[in-house]
């Protein structure tokens, strides 16, 4: 549609299709009860308009039309919202196979980081029909990262984690931007989002290799002595909770809440770990605030999310955990917290 009526960018994502479904359904229900409006408005102020010897008079209303122009609408209008939720729930529930990407914002540039150690800058490297996941966080104010091809839009928040997903379906270089403004220099805050076919993009990934993310982050992990709280070699008795299995679980906390081990849950515990104090361990880490950057704090996420395994001792899915859970003799779960 875009080659005749280039309203909008080309789609080049699996979602670019339903937002713009969506956005073609509002703008002809719009219009259409806009021009049945005016066209009310048009006839009853010709019929009814002023004539010398005519005089107004009361009418009286009915129940079924004032019924029917309310509630037809009001369904109408609903639809908008299912459909929208739809999407939104859909855009918003990455699939479990996704590949994570990890996105730093900050005045003003996009600092990306691949599960494989890779680093961009302003720039993202993805294959077509592959499911990313982008996980980010802002290093300063609120950023928003927003691609027009994919119909895709996410702010990014200092102090906490995002989430976005996209699959991209064409080749091509697709532009970036900031959506939200954040100081002096926003409107040049953008990049490109670069889509490659898969052997294309195995290539490029060969050719920059480095160092994996976990990998890294288990380094740092052992640098910064975590490894002699959380010990896996002596389950359940550790100052810290063995980490291996705990992430995307429930945990249990001191004051009877239930939370789920995720990427912001990992984050809170490492930055502020007296914030949600788990049962059956005590307030003894110290803060890692001002110590590590984000940077690090990315690949210590992707190091205890790599750990993370089923109950059969398989990997899963590629993700890890990080619910404080060690196991008693009987190898039975008891809900803790990372400490």
């Amino acid at each position: 549609m875009s080659n005749y009526l280039p309203l909008w960018p080309d789609p080049a994502s699996t979602m670019a299709g339903q937002v713009d479904a969506l956005y073609i359904y509002l703008l002809l229900v719009s219009g259409l009860m806009t021009a049945l409006i005016f066209l009310a408005v048009a006839v009853l102020a010709i019929k009814y308009r002023r004539v010398p010897g005519r005089d107004a008079h009361q009418i009286e209303g009915s129940t079924i039309l004032e019924v029917s122009w309310s509630v037809i609408p009001f369904f109408i209008m609903l639809t908008f919202f299912i459909w929208g939720a739809v999407i939104f729930f859909e855009e918003r529930t990455p699939p479990a196979d996704a590949t994570e990407v990890y996105v730093v914002a900050k005045q003003w540039m996009w600092k990306i980081e691949h599960i494989e150690g890779q680093h961009e800058i302003n720039e993202l490297h993805v294959p077509t029909g592959q499911n990313i996941k982008l996980i980010m966080t802002s290093q300063d104010v609120i950023h928003s990262f927003y691609i027009p091809a994919f119909r895709l839009k996410q702010d990014v928040l200092p102090g906490r984690y995002t989430t976005l997903w996209f699959k991209a379906t064409k080749p091509g270089r697709y532009h970036l931007f900031c959506a939200e403004y954040c100081g002096t220099m926003h409107s040049g805050m953008g990049g490109d989002i670069v889509v490659m076919e898969p052997q294309d993009y195995a290539l490029w990934m060969a050719g920059g290799a480095s160092n994996p993310l976990p990998e890294t982050g288990k380094a740092l992990f052992a640098s910064l002595g975590c490894s002699t709280c959380h010990r896996s070699d002596v389950q359940g008795e550790g100052r810290g909770p063995d980490l291996a299995g705990v992430y995307n679980k429930p945990v249990k906390l001191e004051d009877g809440r239930t939370v789920i081990a995720d990427e912001n849950y990992v984050r809170e515990s490492i930055l502020d770990p007296t914030a949600k104090i788990v049962s059956g361990f005590k307030p003894v880490m110290p803060t890692f605030q001002g110590i590590v950057n984000d940077d690090q704090l990315n690949a210590l996420v992707a190091y205890i999310k790599s750990l993370a395994q089923s109950s059969s001792g398989q990997p899963s899915q590629g993700t890890a955990g990080l619910e404080n859970q060690p196991t008693t003799p009987a190898g039975q779960p008891q809900n803790v917290q990372v400490q």
